[in-house]
């Protein structure tokens, strides 16, 4: 486990991980959360340049393959055994049409499936990155105050990890709820975004209760658009780090 924001780039963390684990390395494949072009990643929440080419002569490969995340995570799900999911809305899924995966982690990650009769092929995108659109008077005000923070509002500035905080800090600053002294001291001390969903999944916080539960709203919201976008008539996969967690939300 390598803490990508502790540094400077992947190559340092393929030179670390080779120095504890000296075995022969035969291939690599590396999801990187940004687009992937030519064989080459400028990361859009890092400030890093990842290059295949680098990294292949770095591990005496004549070639190292690097895919968006979400593509990987889309792969990914075709590994998934009975039990390794849950099913949030039952549907009928039509034999030959696309799918879908959104997943919220500390960004926010979509990929679609083009579907043919008996299989679908994942391809990236880069949708989180997307206009945010608020959709009452409550997610209005919300990109107002967003917009006047951080310019342009993606998704992902709501439907993430950090989206999670910034929806708590509008709520208590803004709609002006309260925030106990016990949570504000538990953001403090650790990841603020596990700490909101911990409070409301707990409910010792009714400002804590009210963030997740917007925040799950826009989760939803945007899962729909994807849906629509990428026609999704066999499906939408949620996937990330957060729905495993807030998964008792997620299935009311």
């Amino acid at each position: 486990h390598y803490p990508s924001r502790n540094f400077p780039g992947l190559s340092e963390i393929v030179r670390t991980f080779k120095a504890a684990h000296p075995q022969p390395i035969e291939d690599a494949c590396f999801g990187i959360a940004g687009p992937v072009r030519e064989g080459r990643v400028e990361t859009p929440n890092l400030p890093w340049v990842v290059e295949a080419s680098v990294l292949a002569t770095q591990l005496g490969l004549p070639r190292v393959t690097l895919l968006n995340d979400l593509e990987a995570n889309a792969w990914g799900v075709f590994t998934l055994q009975d039990g390794d999911w849950e099913t949030l809305a039952p549907g009928i899924p039509a034999r030959d049409g696309n799918a879908a995966i959104i997943s919220a982690g500390t960004g926010l990650g979509e990929a679609g499936y083009h579907g043919a009769v008996s299989s679908l092929h994942p391809f990236a995108s880069e949708g989180g990155h997307a206009d945010f659109a608020p959709h009452d008077e409550l997610t209005i005000e919300l990109f107002r105050w967003l917009h006047r923070r951080h310019g342009h509002v993606s998704w992902e500035r709501v439907v993430s990890g950090p989206g999670l905080v910034n929806i708590f800090t509008f709520l208590r600053d803004v709609k002006h709820r309260a925030e106990s002294a016990a949570l504000a001291e538990a953001m403090r001390e650790g990841d603020p975004a596990s700490a909101i969903s911990k409070a409301a999944l707990d409910e010792t916080s009714e400002l804590a209760v009210a963030a997740l539960d917007l925040f799950v709203a826009l989760y939803g919201a945007e899962a729909g658009n994807l849906a629509l976008k990428m026609k999704a008539t066999r499906g939408v996969w949620i996937g990330g780090g957060i729905a495993p967690k807030i998964l008792a939300r997620l299935t009311r």
